[in-house]
């Protein structure tokens, strides 16, 4: 029942997944060349696939952080000594974003652009931090891809 049950959540998933995916698309050439937000709001197929993705994307977030705290409580009841690799992990996410923080120059949005979006310097701080983590984390996972195959090839 339990593999069923997994199924057709991901089924569930992927389908949210799609309709998130067209409805973006459709929103994107909708809204395309128009300058103006007032006349773009006038288009009624702006409203109806405005909200129709905004109440998706809800939906699959408040999905994922369900799904999360599921699975980590049954992780949890399985393994006491996950709470220690648990908290190591969210130890080393806040320590990656911290770090990524005080390397970003806050000079990472020209000046123009800035000036034209009045951007802070603050806010461009915390897009070069956001970009650096990225960076990190796509680092991290390359190695961890490679160490993994690495290790699978010496088991052998």
């Amino acid at each position: 029942m339990k593999e069923k049950t997994d199924k057709l959540v991901t089924w569930v998933g992927l389908g949210i997944a799609l309709l998130c995916t067209v409805l973006s698309i459709v929103f994107a050439m909708n809204n395309g060349d128009v300058k103006d937000l007032a006349a773009v709001k006038a288009n009624g197929l702006f409203d109806a696939t405005f909200y129709i993705l905004l109440c998706l994307i809800i939906v699959s977030i408040i999905a994922i952080v369900a799904f999360l705290c599921v699975k980590l409580a049954a992780r949890f009841k399985e393994d006491q000594g996950y709470w220690k690799k648990f908290l190591g992990l969210v130890a080393a996410v806040v320590v990656v974003c911290l770090l990524a923080f005080l390397l970003s120059s806050g000079n990472d949005v020209s000046q123009a652009l800035m000036e034209k979006h009045e951007v802070s310097e603050g806010t461009s701080k915390l897009i070069g931090a956001a970009c650096i983590v990225v960076y990190i984390l796509v680092i991290a996972a390359a190695v961890a891809i490679v160490y993994t195959e690495i290790a699978k090839s010496l088991k052998k």
